[in-house]
């Protein structure tokens, strides 16, 4: 992730006083929906169109002294998503990396939870009713993990979008890690590399 350099979550956690910490989930669910009743989408994967107009994850920057990094993506959670988000938490179990950049002195978090279709649509439906929604967030969205025949459309083209930070990054290494593709499906992928 170019400009960042990753960190073991215990080195991220002694950083001096003058970093600051932000911590973003992916929220993804197995779904057995068919897209055109042929193209199996397997997996519902949930991203946020933020107010600058890139993408990213729910979530923002926490303060240490009011918990544990858990704590307070949890209660952004809660600001960003709404009371649905309060059905879940995510815990240290969910956490996946750290990354580190020079400038601003900011470390991010990653996470990915695992929901159930159920609880990942009511997140959907209420995220509208959110406190930051229309402020912060202005809406979110299915990343689609499909590929058309045309070799563009579906994932392809979702990835052309501008991204937050290493948003782009941390989603391509959650779809490889969690197996979110069809087997053999992500080598196949034509994926330029981030601007």
């Amino acid at each position: 992730m170019a400009g960042m350099r990753r960190l073991e979550l215990a080195e991220a956690l002694q950083l001096g006083p003058g970093w600051r910490h932000a911590c973003h989930a992916l929220l993804y669910a197995p779904d057995p929906g068919l897209l055109f009743g042929r193209i199996p989408l397997r997996y519902a994967v949930l991203m946020q169109m933020r107010f600058d107009g890139r993408l990213g994850f729910p979530g923002g920057f926490v303060d240490l002294r009011d918990g544990s990094l858990e704590d307070g993506l949890n209660r952004e959670l809660c600001e960003e998503l709404g009371e649905a988000a309060a059905a879940f938490r995510v815990e240290r179990a969910d956490y996946r990396s750290s990354h580190a950049g020079s400038r601003p002195r900011v470390v991010a978090h990653f996470y990915t939870k695992l929901l159930s279709l159920e609880q990942l649509t009511a997140v959907e439906i209420g995220a509208p009713r959110a406190r930051d929604h229309g402020l912060e967030v202005l809406g979110l969205v299915r990343v689609p993990l499909y590929t058309l025949r045309d070799g563009v459309g579906g994932l392809p083209a979702f990835l052309e979008n501008t991204f937050i930070g290493n948003a782009r990054e941390q989603l391509l290494e959650a779809i490889q890690n969690l197996g979110l593709l069809e087997p053999g499906s992500f080598a196949r992928l034509k994926i330029s590399a981030p601007p």
